[in-house]
């Protein structure tokens, strides 16, 4: 069995409603359909997954965040729309989708923790999915905060996607991103800040059965051990005098420590940073993830190469079970 820890979708009622919340976001989703057009045809999804022998998915909402087109009044709406989709799809197709990740309004936290009990008491949801930043604004903040306890309080994971748009430049000079840099490599620089602001924030001591998914096997955080290990040992030393209050913080532990507590999923390519990946994370914090479907094939690419590159990996057939399968089952609180 091979189970897909973070697939996307736009659910058919979920995509309909999004078309009508503004015009500049109804020409956005309708691209990204025409481009993508598994994202929403269920039947192409489902004529996918059958090339793979074994192959489920635990479905996630595809981006942005509701928030980020949505104001706090209608955002509650989208989210509860987008959850009841993803529940009537596992609930009539049980032996393709094992569950899914609730999408939230972030930008109205009374809505959204309303939300999350809504989704995980009463459809099932396996977790939840927020991105890197709230239109802007780091996970860290207080406000966020009840979030990841709540997730923390049910034994649930927290799925992270990355999120940093083209008006985000690459130099300050600038206005906006050239190349489409902004997601190349700021949406791996994005989801490794937010691991930081998170470790930094204390959350894993606070709650130390706190789950956490990275996407995309954790960004940048494999391939800089030594910037967050010995790098991040002699925190200070290089900040000026007054400045102190940019780096102090109270972890019980190193950072890299922290780090480690993170799960990440393998939708990166390649044998080699895969390789990378688990020799940081161990075994058994890494699974299986596509990030379907997002490439040049409409999904199959992803699915494929990914399978590919685990097999490659330098591992025991019963670690690439616990990618495949049972890491997933655990994480998920769920039985095989």
């Amino acid at each position: 069995m091979i189970i897909d820890i973070f697939p996307h979708i736009f659910p058919k009622a979920f995509y309909e409603r999004m078309l009508t919340v503004s015009e500049p976001a109804a020409k956005y989703f309708k691209r990204r359909v025409r481009d993508i057009p598994m994202l929403a045809d269920l039947e192409l999804r489902l004529r996918l997954m059958d090339q793979f022998s074994g192959y489920q998915q635990l479905l996630t909402a595809a981006g942005p965040g509701i928030e980020t087109y949505c104001d706090p009044k209608t955002s509650p709406e989208l989210a509860r729309i987008c959850n009841d989709g993803m529940a009537e799809l596992c609930a009539k197709y049980p032996e393709r989708f094992i569950g899914f990740a609730a999408s939230l309004p972030m930008n109205n936290m009374e809505a959204c923790l309303q939300e999350v009990d809504r989704s995980i008491k009463q459809l099932g949801a396996k977790g939840v999915q927020i991105f890197t930043n709230v239109n802007g604004r780091p996970l860290d903040e207080p406000e966020f905060l009840p979030l990841f306890a709540k997730l923390a309080s049910y034994d649930l994971p927290v799925w992270i996607h990355p999120a940093r748009p083209s008006s985000f430049p690459d130099y300050m000079t600038e206005k906006q991103s050239r190349y489409e840099l902004w997601w190349v490599f700021g949406w791996p620089y994005e989801t490794s800040v937010a691991m930081a602001r998170l470790v930094f924030s204390g959350i894993f001591d606070t709650y130390p059965n706190l789950k956490v998914v990275t996407h995309h096997l954790g960004a940048m955080i494999p391939f800089f051990e030594g910037r967050i290990g010995p790098g991040l040992d002699q925190l200070g030393s290089r900040t000026p005098e007054h400045e102190g209050h940019l780096w102090k913080h109270n972890l019980k532990r190193r950072p890299i420590d922290y780090f480690r507590m993170f799960y990440a999923d393998t939708a990166i390519m390649g044998p080699g940073p895969v390789e990378c990946g688990l020799a940081f994370f161990g075994v058994d914090h890494v699974l299986y993830g596509s990030d379907m479907p997002f490439d040049h094939e409409g999904g199959a690419f992803n699915v494929r190469e990914t399978i590919c590159s685990v097999n490659a990996a330098s591992i025991a057939p019963a670690d690439r079970v616990k990618i495949y399968e049972t890491n997933a089952l655990k994480l998920l609180n769920m039985k095989k």
